[in-house]
């Protein structure tokens, strides 16, 4: 069974990884978790922010095509 921070590592490509591995060892340091798990929430607040985007442009398309 994958872990949680598996979820979190698939969207980390790119710059997102490069995001990612800048912020965990400063973040873990500082906070109640590991480098791996940091990577995951950075990972996961990536993807919910991208899936808001593309969320909120479906919106204003379907909302632009009905009027």
């Amino acid at each position: 069974m994958p872990k949680p921070e598996h979820f979190g590592h698939a969207a980390l490509t790119g710059w997102r990884k490069l995001v990612a591995d800048l912020v965990a060892p400063r973040a873990a340091s500082r906070a109640p978790l590991s480098e791996d798990q940091v990577r995951a929430v950075v990972g996961t607040i990536l993807f919910a922010a991208s899936f808001y985007y593309v969320v909120g442009t479906i919106v204003r398309l379907v909302r632009t095509a009905r009027a």
